[in-house]
C-alpha cells in the first residue's frame, strides 16, 4: 500500500474523498489543499457517457475561458510575408514560414499553439508526424487554420483552448491557476462544462456527463456534483 505523504494527508483532512461538492465549494477546496511552492494549474476532468471509437460520438470543441488559463501561451504563426505584421501586432511570439518549418523538422517544438493559413497548409502538412503526436498540428476545426491570423492569435492569448475526449471517454483541461480566486475558477469551469453540454452528440445515450473532478498539480481530485452545477 502506498504511504501517504504529509502534504497529501493534510489535504485529505480538508475534504471527504468521493463526496460530491458544488462547483464553487470544489473551487474553494482546490485552493485550500494545494501545497506546491509554485502557481499550480487547476485541472478539470469530465467523464462522458460516449464511445469515442465511434465517429458520431466524438466530442471535440473550443472554448474561451472568461478569465483565461493563467498560462503564458507561446504562439507560432506560419504565414506568408503579407500576414507577418498582423500576426506580430496581435502578439504572436514567433512569426515566419520556411525558417520555422526547417526548425521544426530539426526537432524544435517549443511552442504551445501553431496558427497558419489555408494557402500554406501544403507546407505545414509535411510536419504532421512531428506536430500530430504533440497536439500542435493546426486544424480548421480548432480555428488554427485561418486567414484571420490576428484574431486567432488574440483569442489564444486571451484564453481560448481546444479540447477533445480521449479514448477512455474523458476530457481533461487546465482551466486556471491556484492563484485565481475561487469565483474565477468556478466561472471558468462553468463555461467549460457548458460548452461540453452544448456538444452532446445525438448518438450519445444514457447519462452524458458521468463525473467531474477538479484538482491542481499534484493534489487529490475533488468530486463535483454534476446535478448542482451552480
Amino acid at each position: 500500500m502506498t504511504k501517504l505523504t504529509k502534504h497529501r494527508k493534510k489535504a485529505l483532512e480538508k475534504f471527504e474523498p468521493g463526496k460530491p461538492y458544488s462547483l464553487s465549494e470544489a473551487a474553494e477546496l482546490v485552493k485550500e489543499i494545494t501545497t506546491t511552492n509554485f502557481d499550480a494549474s487547476v485541472d478539470i476532468d469530465v467523464r462522458l457517457g460516449v464511445d469515442p471509437r465511434k465517429s458520431n460520438q466524438m466530442v471535440r470543441g473550443i472554448v474561451t475561458l472568461p478569465h483565461g488559463t493563467g498560462k503564458e501561451t507561446k504562439v507560432l504563426v506560419l504565414c506568408t510575408p503579407d500576414k507577418e505584421e498582423e500576426a506580430k501586432a496581435a502578439g504572436a511570439d514567433y512569426v515566419g514560414l520556411d525558417e520555422y518549418i526547417d526548425k521544426i523538422k530539426g526537432g524544435w517544438t517549443d511552442v504551445d499553439v501553431i496558427i497558419t493559413m489555408p494557402s500554406v497548409m501544403g507546407k505545414v502538412g509535411q510536419l504532421g508526424r512531428i506536430l500530430g503526436p504533440r497536439g500542435l498540428m493546426p486544424n480548421p476545426k480548432s480555428g488554427t487554420v485561418t486567414m484571420d491570423v490576428g484574431k486567432a492569435v488574440k483569442e489564444v492569448k486571451q484564453g481560448k483552448i481546444d479540447f477533445k475526449v480521449d479514448k477512455y471517454g474523458i476530457i481533461h483541461a487546465a482551466i486556471g491557476k491556484v492563484s485565481f480566486d475561487a469565483e474565477k475558477i468556478t466561472e471558468n469551469a462553468r463555461e467549460f462544462i457548458s460548452m461540453i453540454n452544448k456538444l452532446k452528440p445525438a448518438a450519445a445515450k444514457g447519462t452524458y456527463i458521468k463525473s467531474i473532478y477538479l484538482s491542481s498539480t499534484m493534489s487529490p481530485g475533488i468530486k463535483v456534483d454534476t446535478k448542482a452545477i451552480d
